[in-house]
Formats: C-alpha cells, structure tokens, sequence
C-alpha cells in the first residue's frame, strides 16, 4: 500500500507543458488541472479549440521550449518536427521532452491518447477516451451518405485518411475532389446529398469565403446543408466525438 501511494503522489506531481495546439487538447482532456504548468496561448482564443475556458486557467507559452523552461516542468509535449531543435536545450535543464506524430488515422489518434494518458499517469482517463471513441466505431452507420466537407474558399477534405474516417463515423462519405477543393460550378452541377460546411473562423469574411455568398449559391440543390465546428477539425483529435455524435443526430432527422 505506500507503494501505490508514493505512486500516485508522484503522478499528481508530475507537471506538464504543452507547445501544440493540438497536444493542448489532449493535456487538457486527460490531466488535471493541478498537473498542467503552461499551454499555449492559441488554446486560449475562442476561435482556435473549444477548450478556450478551460486552458484560460493555465498559463500560456509561445510554442517554444524556452517559454516553458523558467516553470521546470517534468514532461514537455508537442507535435511534429520543431522538438529537434529543442533537444539539446531540454537535455540542458533536465526536461524530458515527447513528440507526438502528426496524425494520419483514427490508429494514431488512440495511440496518442494512450501515449499520454500513461506518460502523466492517467491511464484510467486514457482509456475511459478509448472506450468513447471505440464505442462509435461499433456503432458507425455501414453506408456512409455522398458529403462534401467545405470550408473557406472551397478547401475541402480528402476522400481517406483521417478526416473521411471520422466523417465515416458520422454516416457520411467524403467524395473524391480533385485537389481536396470543391467550385462553385461543382456544387450547381453536382451537388452532394450531404454539404457539411464549416463554420471555423466563420466570422472572418474573407475573400475566401466570399465565395458562397454568391446568388448562384442558392441555386445548389444539396440534399442538406449540415454545419459542423471547424475548430474540432483542425486537430481532429478526441474533442470530434460529441461532434460526431451530433451530426449523427442531424442526419437522423
């Protein structure tokens, strides 16, 4: 028994910092409040995640190590390449530093919430995580409906990888655009049965944008016009379920 006690007395000791928006979104998820030394300040913009009020609780950093390092945290997290950089500093002042791949499947999603969750001595929380977002894999719709994802300007989302998987998740099929971009033409002369239209940034009204205010859009026969929250799609991490679950709800009606 003390054993297990030092050890989760050292677990709610351990520290951590965050340099990514998108391992903002799992720290906050998955630790506690007293755990988390610094996130960064995009995690605190309304118009970035939908975790903005809980990461106003913390203290914010630039993205960089140095930003962080006056704080001493135990475990720094980021995402992509920028921690090579970082390594020999780290290394320096004691700072065990873990970069998570950017993710490229439904697959790397769980092992990054797995990752972490054990690497703060959350594993619980990890996995009550895993069971949510395999619960919606066994419940996922066999036939997905024709969709095309659109945000600004036309951007859309390619037809595999992991954006159509969590699209697929919510019974809708992302279709097949040359360049991942969809025209206003497309849309008149094919519409999908399904237009799911971000509304990320939606405020901004942006020659990109102002596209779709444009009177022959009117014309565009989709079978149904969903909007989704463009902000859970910039990292499509664990803050997608209840948007799944939504939009589940949405096409059932």
């Amino acid at each position: 028994m003390p054993g297990f006690v030092s050890l989760l007395a050292a677990s709610a000791a351990l520290k951590v910092a965050s340099l990514n928006l998108c391992t903002d979104e799992l720290v906050i998820l998955l630790a506690d409040d007293s755990q988390i030394a610094s996130v960064t300040h995009l995690s605190t913009q309304p118009s970035e995640t939908v975790l903005w009020q809980k990461a106003r609780r913390h203290r914010i950093n630039d993205g960089s190590l140095l930003s962080v390092a006056s704080l001493k945290p135990d475990l720094v997290l980021t995402m992509g390449g920028g921690a090579r950089e970082s390594g020999p500093i780290a290394r320096r002042l004691g700072i065990r530093v873990v970069t998570l791949p950017y993710p490229q499947s439904l697959s790397d999603i769980e092992a990054s919430i797995a990752r972490v969750a054990s690497q703060i001595g959350k594993p619980d929380r990890g996995r009550q995580v895993l069971r949510q977002l395999a619960q919606l894999r066994r419940t996922a719709p066999k036939a997905g409906v024709d969709t095309i994802w659109l945000g600004g300007g036309g951007r859309s989302m390619a037809s595999t990888g992991l954006a159509s998987e969590w699209m697929r998740l919510a019974g809708l099929h992302q279709r097949t655009l040359q360049g991942d971009r969809v025209s206003l033409e497309h849309l008149l002369v094919s519409p999908p049965k399904v237009l799911l239209r971000s509304d990320y940034r939606a405020g901004e009204y942006s020659g990109e944008q102002r596209w779709m205010a444009h009177p022959l859009a009117r014309l565009t026969r989709a079978g149904k016009t969903l909007a989704t929250d463009g902000r859970r799609w910039t990292c499509m991490g664990p803050s997608l379920i209840p948007e799944i679950l939504r939009l589940r709800r949405e096409l059932a009606r």
